[in-house]
């Protein structure tokens, strides 16, 4: 009986090993077919029979194009249309001034007046060898008329002497003509002591009181006396990058605000484009007019500019998400009839509201496209894309 019961328990005892034993086998295949299949997805390179596991229902949309119209932000600043620094234009002395800062003028308004002493004199000069050869030249012209007056009686004036006595005369006229040239050239200096306005507008600066010694700029004054600046007309003067040069024409209309009034919308009106790039920059200088007659807007101001941006052909446009900016390129994957995965490189235009612009040579209306493109989807991965058409996803049926 003992005999028996033994025999049970060692029959027992290899059963259970054998069945643990079948069971380490079958976890030891499942697992190297799970690794196998992780490795293969972590490849890029899916075999079709596990498209569905690796890249299931991923949405696309069709591509299409479309007119894309957009606003840009750019700062803008105000200066006045028209600005001058007004220096004396002869070495001397301020006498009186006649206004201040913010006082507004008249176009030839006087604003100061200077001396010079020295001019009073060298014009008292001028006008004394004036009137002197003014009275050499009567003296020689009665000479010759009474020389060409005696000459009538034939035989008491040779022509010689006709002749020189014309000479004379006209030698003493070109003399009393010069001398009114060098009177003249004194008085009109004297005039460079009166300070006018050039055109209407408001003084911005002041810079000498009466008394002070000015002059030409370097000469006698490192400051102008004034500076005159026409503050209700002015221009906002913005930089477009060269990218949107094509989108903004004269005549156009923007919208712009500033600090100081941020409740305020105001319009200008585009009137001079540089038609050059700067440099710098890479923009456009661009101005617009804008008037002001209450001096609600001053020259200075930055401002924040409204450019519209029309749209003027058609082109493709996606969902930004679409659009995989990667380490080396810029791009959106199309999913090919295959189902493959194909990289295309692409440029980017406006973007606005979750759509962009976007420029490429190999795409066309009708190809499909991921919505959400990740460099996760290896380029030549099979791909087993959902349903297009998604208006979610930027698709139209």
């Amino acid at each position: 009986m003992n005999i028996m019961n033994h025999k049970r328990s060692k029959i027992a005892v290899l059963a259970v090993g054998l069945l643990s034993g079948g069971m380490l086998v079958s976890c030891s295949n499942s697992d190297g077919e799970q690794k196998d299949k992780n490795d293969a997805v972590a490849g890029g390179s899916v075999p079709a029979g596990h498209a569905d596991s690796a890249n299931a229902g991923i949405p696309t949309f069709t591509l299409e194009k479309g007119q894309f119209s957009t606003n840009m932000f750019v700062p803008g600043e105000l200066i006045a249309f028209q600005q001058v620094d007004l220096y004396a234009k002869v070495n001397s002395f301020v006498k009186k001034l006649y206004v201040d800062i913010g006082s507004e003028v008249r176009e030839g308004q006087l604003l100061a007046t200077m001396e010079a002493p020295e001019l009073q004199s060298q014009l008292a000069s001028a006008e004394s060898k004036m009137k002197s050869q003014e009275a050499i030249y009567i003296a020689s012209k009665a000479n010759y008329d009474r020389v060409v007056e005696t000459s009538k009686t034939p035989g008491t004036i040779s022509q010689n002497d006709i002749d020189q006595a014309d000479a004379r005369q006209k030698s003493d006229f070109a003399q009393w003509d010069a001398t009114k040239a060098a009177y003249n050239e004194v008085a009109e200096t004297l005039k460079y002591l009166e300070v006018r306005a050039p055109f209407n507008g408001v003084i911005s600066m002041r810079n000498v009181n009466p008394g002070a010694y000015v002059g030409p700029s370097g000469k006698g004054s490192e400051l102008p006396l004034f500076t005159l600046q026409e503050q209700k007309h002015m221009r906002l003067v913005i930089s477009v990058p060269e990218a949107y040069t094509g989108y903004l024409t004269e005549k156009d209309k923007v919208n712009f605000t500033v600090k100081a009034l941020p409740n305020r919308v105001f319009t200008a009106q585009v009137r001079r484009l540089a038609g050059a790039l700067d440099n710098h920059l890479r923009a456009e200088r661009t101005e617009m007019d804008v008037y002001s007659d209450d001096k609600t807007l001053l020259p200075g101001m930055v401002g924040e500019v409204e450019l519209p941006l029309p749209a003027k052909d058609s082109s493709f446009i996606v969902p930004t998400s679409a659009v995989v900016d990667g380490t080396e390129r810029l791009f959106v994957i199309r999913v090919t009839p295959d189902h493959v995965a194909d990289w295309v490189n692409v440029q980017t235009g406006r973007s606005e509201g979750g759509k962009t612009e976007i420029f490429a040579r190999g795409l066309n209306e009708g190809d499909k496209l991921i919505t959400k493109g990740t460099e996760e989807i290896r380029n030549g991965s099979v791909v087993n894309a959902a349903p297009t058409g998604n208006a979610e996803a930027g698709g139209k049926k």
